[in-house]
């Protein structure tokens, strides 16, 4: 039989007098004393039925026993509602169906809730019943936007002569930052695959295949701690290009960006995009993702305070490290306890106390004013631009510290204010350093990862001054949040074992972690560089939600379960004994 012939969503004014057939699920139903009312819901929207018992008695009698999620197909008529009964918040609003026949396809038991946008539900208990979930207009909004902005994604790299290709999904373990899902191997007993947490290398490799651009809808895993906008799953848009450097990449990815917000929002981004260089955002912001849509930002007033009494100051400035502090307007009202707060969210990052200065008509009001002299004060309030109630916030430590905590506060004193941030604002963040010192082990690792270029002039700089050099990389940043990085990368082996040298691998373990990569280096490796996007990320912006898990189907609870299916969980013991695996329990 046929089921339907229209998309509930589709019929509207023009559709008037035509006898049609629509399926979908029982959204909410209203019985008016001979009238029945039933919204009919499927993707497309919602579209008003009315069984009338003078028009088929047989219909009417069904429409007494749907219950809210019976799966229904329906005929009838569609025909004009009364002026008064007109719903402009609905596309089908001025339009209502006279059923003349209804089969009930499948019945429903009372969800444990109805998906209307008004229930508020647990997440929990979202996540155990995701079919039901996902019939909420709000979440099939969602997954329809990922569409669109996927197809929009594909459209244009396929114009720009990209080729899709898929990457292995079991691979080889190699370090790129976060831990590998191991795979144990039952035809290798004792060995291991892992799943890619991307396709780095394999797209390095297609390269020197020379297929020259290519592009996926990757999948990456990573074993790490979750939050908002992370899962041990996720999808990046990947790509990669020979011959190119910085600038065709970014302006490709810019490219990219307008056109997926042109088709899928309808919205016009303003190109090109602005460039900012790690430093500059590290020193302005703490952050090398800074939200540049409100100002607070940070002046450094190290060289001014290294000769104070404040021995909190002069001894973090003497130990290389930074004084650093944020101008916070109108704040004078702030209470001690207010301070106190904000050191605590600061303390996160390491921060061991906030210095506060009130700034007022009669002058400052601090604990740490009877250390500074008139003029060392009035320095202060001049480079930090400090006007009657002000209120400045001041961190002293080394930068690994300094940063991440004024960083944080920034964002924080924001939402306390009430800042209004609104809008699209893209940054490029350029230039960043190719090695920082581990601080457990005190050896050297890659800020971004080992396979990108760095900005030197002769190899032997990689030995003389490593902690100096800036890279070819990138990162593109909306809103304060990092939708992905890039890079141009290295593809000559004497650059590559020098880096890995710097980064304390013998030749041994090069072999064993890199080899066929270094290997495929002496056959011909052109240059190249490219990017990976975070899919998930740039659709939730999109969606404007906080979570990255309001535009996946079947995402991962914080502590990484799956409360629908159970995953994880145990397995039979026979299957771990074709694993050759014993576990520890």
């Amino acid at each position: 039989m046929t089921y339907r012939t229209h998309w509930c969503g589709e019929i509207g004014p023009d559709s008037v007098d035509q006898e049609v057939r629509v399926a979908g699920w029982v959204h909410r139903r209203r019985d008016h004393g001979g009238l029945i009312f039933i919204d009919l819901r499927d993707r497309s929207g919602l579209l008003q039925l009315v069984f009338d018992p003078q028009v088929d008695a047989q219909a009417h009698d069904a429409a007494e026993n749907l219950r809210g999620e019976f799966v229904v197909s329906v005929a009838g008529k569609v025909v004009p509602r009364a002026e008064d009964q007109v719903n402009p918040n609905l596309t089908t609003g001025a339009v209502e169906v006279s059923v003349s026949g209804v089969q009930v396809l499948a019945r429903s038991e009372t969800p444990p809730f109805f998906p209307e946008e008004r229930v508020e539900v647990d997440e929990t208990l979202r996540l155990r019943y995701r079919y039901i979930d996902l019939r909420r207009e709000r979440m099939q909004r969602n997954l329809i936007l990922r569409d669109r902005a996927v197809q929009s994604a594909r459209r244009y790299l396929e114009a720009g002569g990209f080729l899709e290709i898929e990457t292995p999904i079991l691979t080889k373990s190699t370090p790129e930052g976060a831990r590998d899902f191991l795979v144990p191997s039952r035809l290798q007993p004792g060995e291991f695959y892992a799943l890619p947490q991307s396709p780095q290398l394999f797209k390095q490799l297609l390269m020197t295949a020379g297929f020259e651009r290519y592009y996926q809808m990757a999948r990456a895993f990573r074993d790490e701690d979750l939050r908002a906008d992370r899962q041990l799953e996720h999808t990046q848009i990947d790509l990669e290009m020979a011959f190119v450097g910085e600038p065709e990449v970014q302006d490709l990815v810019e490219g990219m960006m307008v056109h997926i917000w042109r088709e899928a929002l309808a919205v016009n981004l303003e190109r090109p995009f602005p460039r900012m260089t790690y430093a500059e955002a590290m020193l302005r912001y703490g952050s090398d993702k800074p939200d540049v849509r409100f100002g607070l930002e940070i002046v450094d007033v190290s060289d001014l305070v290294g000769g104070v009494d404040f021995k909190v100051f002069s001894q973090a400035v003497s130990g290389g490290g930074a004084v650093r502090g944020i101008r916070v307007p109108g704040a004078s009202g702030f209470s001690r306890k207010d301070v106190d707060d904000l050191a605590a969210e600061a303390a996160v990052f390491g921060a061991k106390g906030l210095a506060p200065i009130w700034v007022e008509a009669e002058g400052v009001r601090s604990p740490i004013a009877k250390f500074f002299t008139e003029a060392e004060m009035a320095a202060l309030l001049e480079r930090l631009e400090a006007q009657p109630g002000d209120l400045l916030l001041f961190v002293a430590d080394r930068l690994g510290v300094v940063e991440p905590s004024l960083g944080a506060l920034r964002l924080s004193l924001a939402s306390r204010l009430g800042i209004e941030r609104k809008g699209w604002e893209f940054l490029w963040i350029v230039d960043p350093p190719m090695f920082e010192r581990d601080e457990r082990e005190g050896r050297a690792k890659a800020v971004h990862h080992p396979f990108t270029r760095p900005r030197l002039e002769r190899l032997e700089e990689l030995e003389e001054h490593p902690f100096s050099l800036g890279t070819y990389a990138y990162d593109l940043v909306l809103n304060g949040v990092e939708l992905g990085s890039g890079s141009i990368r290295i593809s000559t082996p004497d650059l590559q074992e020098a880096v890995f040298a710097v980064l304390g691998l013998d030749e041994e373990e090069i072999q064993a972690k890199f080899g066929f990569l270094v290997e495929a280096m002496d056959y011909g490796m052109p240059p190249h560089g490219g990017m990976a996007l975070g899919l998930d990320r740039i659709v939730a912006l999109m969606a404007g939600e906080s979570s990255i898990r309001e535009v996946i189907a079947f995402p991962k609870t914080q502590s990484g379960s799956d409360p629908m299916t159970g995953a994880p969980s145990a397995v039979e013991a026979e299957q771990l004994h074709e694993l050759h695996i014993r576990t520890a329990k």
